[in-house]
């Protein structure tokens, strides 16, 4: 059984959303991250996906070694603690961008055609979730 430590509770998704947060804000706001995404392909929207995925693994259970994904509570058989960490991460940068408009300022400015906005904004929140899931994973790995 996992010890009431490290059980995963409301106030670890509560770090996690702070964490996440907090680094998503300086990547959504800025126009390098929307002109890459604009020119990037699907391929490499893909392995930036991959990348937070395995940035998030790493951090939850090889940075700490007090936690074993295979003792903690499951969802499809994956843990609950990183499929959180997952929506955190990707969630914290979508739901920033839309608050501030980010999608309409940065489409415009760089001529981004009705067509390709979805899969340019998907791009554009997978970059900023590489640094999102940093500070979601270290948020609820510290405190």
């Amino acid at each position: 059984m996992v010890s009431s430590r490290r059980r995963f509770r409301l106030t670890d998704i509560a770090q996690q959303v702070v964490g996440g947060f907090l680094l998503a804000g300086p990547f959504v706001v800025t126009a390098e991250v929307w002109q890459l995404a604009s020119e990037m392909s699907a391929v490499q929207g893909v392995l930036a996906v991959f990348l937070v995925f395995a940035i998030g693994y790493g951090a939850l259970y090889k940075a700490d070694s007090d936690r074993d994904p295979d003792r903690e509570r499951e969802v499809a058989g994956v843990p609950i603690r990183f499929v959180s960490l997952m929506f955190v991460s990707f969630g914290s940068v979508a739901v920033l961008a839309l608050v501030v408009g980010a999608p309409e300022t940065f489409f415009a400015e760089f001529g981004v055609e009705a067509g390709d906005r979805l899969a340019t904004g998907a791009r554009a929140i997978a970059i900023g979730a590489i640094f999102s899931v940093v500070g979601a994973a270290t948020a609820d790995t510290v405190f």
